[in-house]
Order: C-alpha cells, then structure tokens, then sequence
C-alpha cells in the first residue's frame, strides 16, 4: 500500500504557514518573479504581497525583496531570512513525511484493525460500498452466484463470471466488498402489486436529496444505518414524491455489483 493512503497530516509553521505559502516562497525561488510566482502558486498577485507582508511580520524580517533594473530587468528574489525559512520548513516537511510513513507502517501491523485498515485504503469511484463476508457462493456453468452479507445482517447477491469467480479465489467466508454504482440503483417508491426480477431489493428511507444541474444524489438510509445512494433525474424525484423520511426500495440487479475480496 502507497505511502499516504491510510494516514495524512497537515503541516503549519506557527499555526498560520502551511505547504501552500511555502509553494509561494519556492515559485520566488525558481521564477524570480512574484507575479509569475503568485500564479504558480495560486494566489493573486495582491494576495501573494499581503501574505507575504503578514509573514515578514511575524518573523520579524523581510522574506524576499525586490530588484530593479539591471540586465535581467529586476524581479523579486528571497531574502537571506526567507531562503533559510524555507530551508526550515523542507526539513520540517522531510521530518515530517518519516513520521508519517513510520506511523502507517506501525497501523499496518495492527492485527485487529487489519480489516478495517484495508477497507479505508481502497480507493474507488463507485458510491456504494457494502463491506461483509461471503456467505454462499453457487456455481454454474457460465456465472457464480455470491451472497454478502454485512455486519449489520444486509445480503447482497452479485453474479459474476466463473473466470473472475477462479481469479477471486471466491468462497464462503471470504471477506470482500460490494461496489455498486449509484447510476446502476433504481428507486422504487410503489411497486402496485409487481414484483421485479432484479435480486437486490433493498427497503429503507430517503435521507438526503442532493441536486444536480440534470440528476440528483438520492440516499436512503438502510435498517442498521448503511446508506445506498441513487442518481436520479430531476423529473423523477418529482414524479416518484421523493422528500427526506419518506420510505423507497433501492433496486439493482446482481450484474450490477463487483466484488472486491481481501488478498
């Protein structure tokens, strides 16, 4: 696992100088030029002067000054004190990134936090992350049928195939977790007496309503507290009644879930 996936700090000299004004003073450093400098760094060229201005006042001395004229036609450079001050804050940064890196190591190497430790670290775009233990595996000829179920009782059925079920390892009592896209989840707030094929019927209630400039992010709350999240169209939401604490069914077929397991 990449160093900084699991364990991240943010650096201040003074409580007030983070990595962002120390990226100023070293675009200074390498451009010899405020203006091009504050862009690099992202600041206006004003807002770069003023910051600039408070630091010198905190520390008591200037941190760059200006040139004029001359063959390079002036710019701004460091001071004596600013080019030292950013020596300070590299030394603090590489000090810093070894703490970090120690720490993570010793997490790692935690035994009961093992799981949990593995699930934070796994990055993915998919909205919906139900992590739980296989608890069935049924195998056919083309495709497996999985079951997963989570700590709070949740089951969901994914259908993978036999190829990716052998490069899974795939078996009951595995850990894994269920990825889902909210595109892939329909909401259902009235079946009028259907009945749907889609495996993957989960009942809870409209907890948040985020809108979009075309879809909304529509999250139900789950019994037991999990959350599954829905991409919605505006009309949709409309024309199904969506409001926070009415109750609806997250739909999605078993094709629509990937599995990730535990190495």
């Amino acid at each position: 696992m990449e160093h900084g996936t699991l364990l991240t700090g943010e650096l201040k000299l003074a409580g007030r100088l983070d990595a962002r004004f120390f990226a100023l003073l070293e675009a200074v450093e390498y451009t010899g030029s405020l203006r091009r400098a504050a862009s690099t760094a992202g600041y206006s060229y004003k807002g770069a002067w003023l910051l600039l201005d408070a630091a010198a006042q905190l520390a008591h001395d200037p941190l760059v000054e200006t040139l004029t004229g001359g063959a390079g036609g002036g710019g701004t450079r460091l001071t004596a004190s600013g080019a030292a001050l950013l020596a300070l804050w590299r030394e603090l940064q590489r000090g810093h990134d070894v703490f970090l890196r120690e720490r993570e190591e010793w997490l790692l190497a935690q035994p009961q936090f093992a799981r949990i430790l593995r699930r934070l670290g796994m990055k993915c775009t998919a909205r919906n992350q139900f992590a739980g233990m296989i608890t069935a595996v049924e195998s056919g000829p083309v495709t497996v049928q999985a079951t997963l179920t989570t700590g709070a009782g949740l089951e969901i059925s994914a259908t993978v195939t036999a190829g990716a079920a052998r490069s899974l390892k795939l078996k009951k009592g595995q850990e894994a977790i269920a990825l889902v896209e909210a595109s892939a989840v329909v909401l259902v707030t009235d079946f009028a007496g259907f009945r749907l094929s889609a495996r993957n019927q989960l009942h809870g209630t409209v907890s948040h309503i985020d809108k979009g400039v075309v879809t909304c992010l529509v999250g139900l709350t789950l019994p037991g507290g999990a959350t599954v999240t829905a991409t919605v169209t505006h009309d949709a939401v409309k024309a199904l009644g969506l409001a926070v604490g009415r109750p609806a069914t997250a739909v999605f077929k078993a094709h629509a879930v990937m599995l990730a397991v535990a190495e």
